[in-house]
C-alpha cells in the first residue's frame, strides 16, 4: 500500500514492506484506525492461557482425550492471536503482528467446533444411538471435514489478502467463504442437534436417565457455546464482507464483544458443561452394584 498525501514516498503503511511507526504515521492510517485495547487484550491472552490449562487438566483427568485437545490448541491459537493483538498496541503499523492475529484470532472457533461436533457424537453412541437419524460415526466425518475445509479456506484468505496488501480480492473472496461454510456447518449442525434432542425427550428416556441433571446441564452448555460461535461468525462475516476499509473492522468494542468476549464465554461454558462429567459419572454409576431395595442413601 502506496503511503498516503503528507507522508514521504518511501513510507509504507501496510503490506510486508511496511515501514510506518507512530512516529511517523498517525493512527489513522493504520488499518484498524486504532491502537488495539492493551488492557483488553493482555486479559483475552490471561483468560485463554488458564481456559486451555483448565481443559488439558479436566481432559487428564476424565479422559475426554479428543475434547482436551481441540480445546486447548484452540486456546493457544487465541491466546498467540491476541499477542499478535497487543503487539499491534505497540505498533499497529506491524504487519507480521496483524498476519499472527487475523489468522489465528479468525480460525480458533474452528477447533472448538471440532470438539463440540466429536462430542455430540460420543454423546449419542453412549446413550441412544438409535434414536439418531443416522450413524453417530457419520457426524464427526462428515462436519470435521466440514471445518478442515473451513480452517483451509480462512487460512489461506487471510493470508493471501494480506501477504498482497490487502489488493488480492480472491484472498477475501477465500476468507468470505470459508466463514460462509462455517456459519453454514454450524447452522446444519443446530438443526440435527435440535432433531435429536426433541427424539430424545420424546423417547422419555431423557426422564428415566439416571443423570438426568448432568445431561440438561451439558446440552444447555452446549447449545449455549454453539449459540456464541454463530453470532460470533455472522459479526466476522459481515465484517470481512465491508472489507479491510470498511467500518465494522475499525470499531474495536464490536470487536472485544462479537469476537473476544463471546469466544471466551464459548470456551468456560464448554468448561462448565464438560463432557466428562457426564461420561465418567455414567462409567461410575454402571460400575457401581444395585442397591437393594430400601437401603439407605
Amino acid at each position: 500500500m502506496s503511503s498516503p498525501p503528507g507522508l514521504p514516498p518511501y513510507i509504507v503503511i501496510f503490506g510486508p514492506n511496511a515501514n510506518c511507526t507512530l512516529e511517523i504515521c498517525p493512527i489513522q492510517y493504520s488499518l484498524y484506525g486504532y491502537r488495539p485495547s492493551l488492557a483488553a487484550n493482555g486479559s483475552f491472552i490471561g483468560l485463554f492461557g488458564l481456559a486451555g490449562l483448565v481443559h488439558i487438566w479436566l481432559g487428564i483427568q476424565l479422559k475426554t482425550w479428543f475434547f482436551m485437545g481441540a480445546m486447548s490448541i484452540g486456546c493457544v491459537s487465541a491466546l498467540l492471536g491476541y499477542v499478535g493483538r497487543v503487539m499491534m498496541y505497540y505498533n499497529p503499523f506491524n504487519f507480521n503482528a496483524f498476519m499472527l492475529q487475523i489468522i489465528l484470532v479468525t480460525t480458533t472457533p474452528i477447533y472448538f467446533c471440532a470438539a463440540i461436533y466429536v462430542t455430540l457424537a460420543l454423546t449419542i453412541n453412549e446413550f441412544s444411538p438409535s434414536l439418531a437419524r443416522f450413524p453417530p460415526k457419520y457426524i464427526y466425518w462428515v462436519f470435521i471435514n466440514c471445518d478442515v475445509v473451513s480452517l483451509v479456506l480462512q487460512a489461506a484468505g487471510g493470508g493471501l489478502s494480506t501477504s498482497t496488501s490487502g489488493k488480492s480480492q480472491i484472498g477475501v473472496d477465500l476468507a468470505l467463504a470459508g466463514l460462509a461454510f462455517q456459519v453454514f456447518t454450524i447452522c446444519i449442525f443446530c438443526a440435527l442437534l435440535g432433531d435429536y434432542l426433541n427424539r430424545y425427550y420424546r423417547s422419555g428416556l431423557l426422564v428415566a436417565n439416571p443423570l438426568h441433571n448432568r445431561f440438561l446441564i451439558f446440552f444447555a452448555f452446549l447449545v449455549i457455546t454453539i449459540l456464541m460461535i454463530t453470532i460470533r461468525c455472522v459479526y466476522r462475516l459481515a465484517e470481512l464482507h465491508a472489507g479491510y476499509s470498511g467500518g465494522l473492522i475499525r470499531d474495536e468494542m464490536l470487536f472485544i464483544w462479537f469476537e473476544g468476549f463471546l469466544i471466551l464465554a464459548s470456551v468456560y461454558s464448554m468448561m462448565l458443561g464438560h463432557p466428562g462429567l457426564v461420561f465418567q459419572r455414567r462409567k461410575k454409576e454402571e460400575a457401581e452394584p444395585p442397591r437393594p431395595q430400601g437401603s439407605e442413601l
